[in-house]
């Protein structure tokens, strides 16, 4: 039987290689700590949309956000930061993933330090046949 294909090899880590041409630090799932600038993929609600499931084949829809994280030393500084990572995130998108919106900035605290950050909507889609 063969080793089926998995999410994380198939979407998050080509995405992950693809983000890896922006200047920041990037996640392939939420980290412990935050080394800003950073990219960090994480899981949109939902997550899985199903599209076709049955014995042979299964596909779905996979949705995540994409957090632009810098650091919030200023409040124009940071937002031209912040501008600059998204609009480089968007420009990095491989072939196959579907950008959707990006948010607004918000802070977030980790520890003892301050963020700005926006999440981006991105989307590709997942095959995988069942033996």
């Amino acid at each position: 039987m063969p080793t089926p294909t998995t999410i994380q090899a198939d979407v998050r880590a080509p995405l992950a290689t693809a983000l890896a041409s922006v200047t920041a630090s990037v996640y392939q799932s939420p980290p412990e700590a935050i080394i800003a600038p950073a990219c960090v993929i994480i899981a949109d609600s939902p997550y899985m949309e199903s599209l076709l499931v049955n014995g042979a084949v299964t596909k779905v829809k996979i949705n995540f956000i994409i957090s632009a994280v810098v650091a919030y030393n200023n409040n124009a500084g940071a937002l031209d930061n912040l501008e600059q990572l998204a609009i480089q995130i968007l420009g990095a998108m491989p072939s196959g993933y579907v950008v959707g919106n990006v948010e607004r900035p918000s802070i977030m605290n980790v520890g003892t330090g301050s963020f700005l950050m926006s999440d981006i909507s991105v989307s590709t889609y997942y095959t995988q046949e069942n033996n």
